[in-house]
């Protein structure tokens, strides 16, 4: 029987870093892996496999109308950068039933944990502490009432609910804290099951005291947490900023921080790498990790293993995805903003469980 033929092109990303080495071993016993090597596929390669293509694989997928009427076979395109591209036809691709899915959902146990590990440094003021350690000026057994606080029991917010930010509410479980979310394609009955209350991003920002940013990047989001969105936090409140710098007006942001008016701890960049004199690198109470919540060993495996997943259930006809689904009526929420190392939340689509 022959195999579906897949084309793993994951350039830039790597094999090692999407697959474990189980999953990529299952892989290619179930399908036909057509390149699957860390360089970019030749076009040469790419032009003889592409008219027998079940499926293509790709950090940086293009895929035109003209391209899909070579391809009669093509099932589907899984990107694997953390966005859906504005590089594909999505709506001649739904015409012809190829669907396009996101890797954006197997990140959220690695961007998670880092999610919480930056709050509880933050809301702790552990780094504050650590640099003033090093200078000589800490102060020992003291407390910091104004811009400390504990996580039990606190005013938890998330500005996108998707696959990063339930994943991060199992973490903060043991804390017991209060939880509210602004995600407008959700309902209040979606979120029922996390304990979690929806309200409008206004009341969102008035009431946390520690605010996940954690929205992936569309056309219609971009600054949407604004100055005068920054100015409705209460005082020393805790933002972190784990999606894309695309969701904040990244200089309001700094300017607060600058002030001490709020404390942020940050994973994202409006530029990458952030230039060298960017004033946000001189601020004493961020938090500043460079674009790497989701770069641990084996962080990125989950991607893999829903691949892998979804792949054999179109074979078998299972309509069920792991991966994050676009949908057409949706083409105009593309934000085309580059490859997105992640997308968790407030997605064009969702694959929620």
């Amino acid at each position: 029987m022959t195999k579906p033929a897949v084309i793993l092109d994951p350039h830039w990303r790597t094999l090692a870093e999407l697959f474990s080495q189980g999953a990529l071993s299952a892989l290619q016993e179930e399908f036909d892996v057509i390149w699957g090597r860390d360089e970019p596929i030749s076009s040469d390669a790419f032009d003889a496999a592409w008219p027998s293509a079940s499926a293509l694989i790709s950090a940086t997928p293009t895929v035109t109308r003209q391209m899909l009427g070579d391809a009669p076979k093509l099932r589907a395109v899984i990107e694997v950068s953390g966005a859906f591209p504005d590089t594909i036809d999505y709506k001649a691709c739904a015409a012809k039933g190829v669907e396009v899915l996101s890797c954006a959902p197997g990140f959220r146990e690695s961007v998670a944990e880092m999610g919480l590990a930056m709050a509880l440094a933050g809301a702790r003021g552990l780094v504050v502490e650590h640099e003033a350690f090093r200078s000589g000026s800490e102060g020992w057994l003291q407390e910091n009432p104004a811009t400390d606080f504990s996580l039990h029991g606190a005013r938890i917010g998330f500005v996108g609910f998707g696959q990063i930010a339930r994943e991060l509410t199992g973490l903060l479980a043991p804390f017991r804290p209060s939880v509210r979310a602004h995600d407008p394609w959700l309902t209040q009955e979606d979120v029922d099951q996390f304990d979690v209350e929806l309200c409008r991003l206004e009341d969102l920002m008035k009431w946390s005291r520690c605010l996940f940013v954690a929205a992936a990047p569309t056309s219609r989001n971009k600054a949407l947490i604004s100055t005068d969105m920054l100015a409705l936090l209460p005082d020393h409140a805790l933002v972190v900023l784990l999606s894309r710098a695309h969701l904040v007006d990244f200089d309001a942001l700094v300017a607060a921080a600058i002030t001490g008016r709020i404390r942020v701890a940050a994973d994202v960049f409006p530029v990458e790498p952030l230039p060298q004199d960017h004033p946000v690198r001189s601020v004493s109470d961020v938090i500043l990790s460079p674009h790497r919540a989701a770069a641990v060993q084996g962080g990125r495996h989950l991607i893999g293993d829903m691949i892998l997943k979804d792949l054999k259930a179109m074979c078998t006809g299972d309509r069920s995805r792991q991966l994050a689904t676009f949908s057409s009526s949706r083409v105009d929420l593309v934000a085309g903003v580059g490859n997105a190392a992640r997308a968790p939340g407030m997605a064009v689509e969702r694959s929620d469980p």
